[in-house]
């Protein structure tokens, strides 16, 4: 089909050209990016070899959308529906179900069709074909995305937080429209899983994921795991923020791994403060006028100061962060940084720009739910993120649930761990008889009760909380201790 003819056809089969006005007025008239010819060279592939030009074309990705010309794109979707169904592929029967469809006049007639048929005399640079086609969809992507937010731009749109983060979300979304897995074979993945075993059993390797500092919880979640996000809830005054830093402190400082921290609840200087006298073991509470510092305490101080200060630890403490700020704070410190966790403080801080969100604060919560774990997937880190608890606890004597997180069953749904935090003590009685006793027995202890655990056992992991201190130890099970 000759470029006169096909111009005749139909500007109906054809995009319209993008119209650029440059600043002194004068018309620029810009194609959009395209390669004709090779779509016609793969179509003609297709069409002389289906068997193997289809499956190869599917398996690299390539959709109808890719191709620039509706007929073309008509034309792969109809050998993609023969393909599928296995019905059989050749020039004359594409003819006779573009006719019985009366979409003939569509691909150009069936001297169009005979001629994209013969198109090809070679299948030899299939491959490189179709990439070419995918390139100039993706400009043609950018272009399209582009137009339309500077139209939006315009028009002065309410929220321009939330509208800067969809045009970033739809930029992304080109990139991820491209993404092709491969499969594997059961021969590969069988060697994948006994090369872990045997490094496992050996003492090469360690953790699947990112160690948190505590043996019991890192054995039973193997780690904190690419893509995954860990909810750590407690009712208010628990220590969850402690527990949080203290696990991005092991990984932070001890690891020298880049971790991003969003506090909603308290200041960068306040987490600051409890980082530094936290890991120099020395109590906020001895900070009064007039306190006196022994030398082994300021050099502790000193060497937590040197730690810190070289830590590749960042820190965000906007109040009431949307959702969408963090997506791109986060896409922004991935890219710089290269930061290997995400801790948030705390979920129900946080909020959605969203219009379905103004109207519900459950889908405000799971839509902030949701758009966490999205971004742990995304940029193929783990993500821990504090939730609230409502007032179940009390109500049945301070053991806490999953169902007892707050506003939204949508937390339950997207978090792969789910940890509870609980403190006996905090739930003492002073008005019983032997409350001083028990209170003494009950002093520092904690647990953590992995109630979810979507790849690995569930139970409790024992802790022991040092208040003055704000940090959780390791430790044993008590005898008369339940190991649930």
């Amino acid at each position: 089909m000759d470029k006169n003819k096909s111009d005749k056809k139909g500007k109906k089969g054809a995009m319209p050209r993008l119209q650029v006005v440059p600043e002194d007025g004068l018309k620029d008239a810009r194609a959009i990016p395209n390669a004709l010819e090779a779509e016609r060279a793969v179509l003609s592939s297709m069409i002389q070899d289906p068997i193997d030009r289809i499956g190869q074309a599917v398996e690299l990705g390539l959709r109808p959308q890719y191709l620039y010309l509706p007929s073309h794109q008509l034309l792969y979707e109809l050998l993609l529906e023969r393909f599928d169904a296995g019905q059989p592929i050749d020039v004359v029967i594409l003819h006779q179900t573009l006719v019985d469809r009366g979409q003939l006049d569509s691909v150009g007639g069936p001297s169009a069709l005979v001629d994209l048929s013969n198109a090809a005399s070679s299948a030899a640079h299939f491959e490189y074909y179709l990439g070419v086609i995918r390139d100039k969809y993706v400009l043609r992507a950018i272009i399209e995305n582009a137009n339309e937010a500077i139209e939006e731009a315009y028009g002065n749109p309410p929220e321009v937080a939330g509208f800067l983060d969809t045009v970033e979300t739809n930029i992304f979304g080109i990139k991820e429209d491209l993404e092709v897995k491969g499969e594997l074979t059961m021969k590969e993945l069988i060697g994948n899983v006994l090369d872990v075993f045997e490094d496992l059993a050996s003492g090469k390797k360690g953790l699947e994921g990112i160690p948190m500092g505590y043996p019991m919880l890192d054995e039973m979640a193997n780690g904190l795991k690419p893509g995954e996000m860990m909810i750590i809830a407690a009712r208010p005054s628990m220590g969850k923020t402690s527990f949080m830093m203290n696990i991005v402190e092991h990984i932070a400082i001890d690891q020298s791994k880049p971790s991003l921290v969003f506090s909603c609840e308290m200041s960068s200087q306040q987490i600051v403060q409890r980082l530094l006298f936290s890991r120099a073991r020395f109590a906020l509470s001895q900070m009064k006028p007039g306190f006196k510092i022994t030398k082994e305490e300021l050099k502790r101080i000193q060497k937590a100061s040197q730690e810190l200060a070289e830590a590749p630890l960042f820190i965000d403490d906007t109040p009431s962060l949307p959702i969408g700020d963090l997506r791109a704070k986060a896409r922004r410190l991935k890219r710089e940084k290269d930061i290997q966790l995400i801790a948030v403080d705390y979920l129900q801080l946080m909020r959605s720009n969203s219009k379905q969100a103004g109207d519900s604060r459950e889908r405000e919560i799971a839509e902030i739910s949701s758009g966490l774990k999205a971004i742990a997937k995304e940029l193929g880190i783990p993500v821990i993120v504090l939730a609230q608890l409502n007032r179940g606890p009390e109500q049945r004597g301070g053991t806490p649930r999953m169902s007892d997180l707050r506003e939204s069953g949508s937390i339950e749904q997207d978090a792969d761990m789910i940890g509870l935090l609980f403190r006996k003590e905090y739930y003492n009685d002073p008005t019983k008889e032997d409350a001083e006793e028990e209170r003494e027995a009950n002093a520092g202890l904690a647990q953590l009760i992995l109630a979810k655990n979507r790849n690995g056992p569930t139970g409790d992991v024992p802790l022991t909380f040092t208040k003055e201190l704000m940090r959780f130890e390791p430790r044993e099970f008590l005898p008369d201790e339940e190991q649930g």
